[in-house]
């Protein structure tokens, strides 16, 4: 499944050490941080990395193993929090029942408690889109009571102590909408190809008047 050339020939468990981007878990590796999923997201919305590398790695192949990392790393959370399964996964930056935690992992990072986020597979779904849909989907059918707003998912909902966020936050909503319509038809990637340079004129148009009684313009 991973196309990947850096996949080590003997792996062990190992989240990584500060100062270095290279992360390790069971048999991947990644380029990471000790940061929140979404740095894997935001990086990627509007830009295709999609078949392109440098010498270090194909990004969008590095986000799909990353991604994979952190669904199993919630995955055996299951044993202390046991709301998470291969239905309802997913934790990055967000509101929590006692305010804002950016948390992750792995390695754990922040005062993880079953919280789950929508955006966390919302903002996912183009590197792992059935995983992330399923997400989804339990997200609304289950506790859509709760977790479903009229405005799209709350940022956050805890199941297993009944708290639902009252707030929609646009950032969290927008990465899920951005990278939904990318996942279906790539089209927020294809519209910078769309924009020709020749199209921005490098003088003023015609009967302007921005550069009387100046110099230069």
């Amino acid at each position: 499944m991973w196309n990947w050339d850096l996949r080590p020939t003997l792996c062990r468990r190992k989240h990584g050490t500060p100062g270095s981007a290279s992360f390790e878990y069971d048999e991947f590796r990644y380029i990471g941080a000790f940061a929140p999923l979404f740095v894997h997201q935001y990086s990627q919305a509007w830009f295709d990395f999609r078949g392109k590398r440098d010498r270090y790695a194909d990004y969008f192949e590095n986000s799909i193993v990353a991604t994979e990392v952190h669904r199993r790393f919630c995955l055996e959370l299951a044993k202390q929090f046991p709301d998470y399964s291969p239905n309802l996964w997913g934790i990055t930056a967000s509101d929590s029942a006692h305010g804002y935690v950016a948390w992750g992992g792995p390695p754990a990072v922040g005062p993880i408690d079953g919280t789950v986020l929508p955006s966390a597979a919302g903002g996912s779904l183009p590197f792992l889109p059935q995983e992330c849909l399923r997400v989804l989907r339990t997200m609304k059918d289950v506790y859509g009571a709760g977790a479903w707003s009229r405005y799209e998912f709350v940022n956050a909902f805890n199941p297993l102590r009944k708290w639902y966020d009252a707030d929609v936050i646009g950032i969290d909503t927008g990465i899920t909408m951005v990278m939904a319509e990318n996942a279906r038809t790539g089209l927020i990637w294809d519209i910078p190809g769309r924009i020709s340079t020749s199209a921005m004129p490098n003088e003023p148009p015609t009967g302007s008047n921005c550069c009387k009684g100046r110099r230069t313009c």
